[in-house]
């Protein structure tokens, strides 16, 4: 039965069903428990924004509060991992994983191939990501490329409630290491969420929108400004396909490429930089395997090649916008 419940608290159940049915999961993160000692335990704030709030007490001994050292305790997670544990691992920021990147790209990322498959590294690293938030530069980076670049993580982006659940509990349960990257401004937007458990495909896009005069392709929270825009456009006459790709590793190249080549224009929206971003590499993808289908340039639109700024007039312009979607729809059409 489905009811209506936050993103949060989507992941939240999420944690709380897999770690009852499966003893070897547990969750690692800076004050999920308020920090060391009787009063952080007495009040468990879970995580920084409350996500894991309720699993300390519910789950005892597997909620573990860990040090100020992102580098230490993502460390400690892909160890255990590797020893037949399924850590799931939160950072507050996805800013703070540059501490953390050999540990993810050198050890996580590399164990099964290095050992012919004989090895495998279960482990999940949450974190949120994006800008909105007015956090400034060193907290609103959108590092998907950077992720979805190596060998062996998969990368998870997921844009609704149902989503997050879904996802969330195939990452728990796949032996491959999963960075599982929550958008700031998604945590209390709400959704039909069933109260089961299940599990979401990678690899799977979703088409939220259809249509034949376009194809928007986009990610995480620019799901829901592409919403917006295709219902704008929709009172001119244009619709458009709207394609949420959930993962962007594995990636669900035959979803892109069968719209491309139906609509024959193409608008990829991702609010990373742009230079070696997931929107060029879809437009690549696209050029390369579409071309011949196309009625016009592939076009792109993200954030500009600056950090995120602090003051509020300028973030609001620096985040892509359902009004600049739409605009890109059109220049495809003129």
């Amino acid at each position: 039965m489905a009811r209506k419940i936050t993103y949060s608290q989507a992941i939240n159940e999420a944690l709380a069903q897999e770690m009852a049915r499966d003893d070897s999961v547990i969750v690692m993160g800076e004050d999920n428990a308020g920090g060391a000692g009787a009063p952080g335990e007495d009040d468990a704030w879970g995580g920084v924004l409350g996500v894991t709030k309720g699993l300390f007490h519910k789950f005892p001994g597997r909620v573990l509060d860990t040090p100020l050292s992102e580098g230490g305790y993502i460390g400690a997670a892909v160890g255990a991992a590797a020893c037949g544990m399924r850590p799931v691992a939160e950072l507050m920021f996805i800013d703070f994983m540059g501490v953390c990147f050999d540990q993810i790209f050198n050890q996580a990322a590399k164990f099964r191939y290095m050992f012919g498959g004989k090895a495998v590294t279960p482990v999940v690293i949450r974190a949120m990501y994006g800008a909105g938030l007015r956090a400034a530069a060193q907290h609103s980076q959108m590092l998907t490329s950077l992720f979805t670049h190596i060998p062996g993580l998969k990368v998870v982006c997921p844009s609704t409630p149902y989503d997050a659940k879904g996802l969330l509990i195939q990452a728990i349960r796949d032996n491959d290491p999963v960075i599982f990257l929550e958008h700031k401004l998604l945590y209390t937007r709400e959704g039909d969420v069933p109260e089961e458990s299940y599990a979401i495909p990678f690899g799977e896009a979703n088409v939220m929108r259809d249509g034949d005069d376009a194809t928007i392709v986009t990610y995480g929270r620019m799901v829901h400004l592409a919403m917006d825009a295709a219902a704008k456009l929709a009172k001119d006459g244009i619709q458009v396909d709207v394609i949420d790709l959930r993962t962007t590793s594995p990636l669900d190249e035959d979803t892109i490429l069968e719209s491309a080549e139906r609509t024959g224009r193409v608008v990829v929206v991702d609010e990373a930089n742009p230079r070696c971003s997931i929107a060029t590499d879809i437009a690549a993808l696209v050029a390369q395997r579409a071309f011949h289908a196309l009625k016009a340039p592939i076009e792109l639109v993200t954030a500009p090649h600056t950090p995120a700024p602090f003051a509020s007039v300028l973030e609001d312009l620096y985040i892509p916008s359902a009004d600049a979607i739409a605009q890109a729809v059109l220049k495809t059409r003129s």
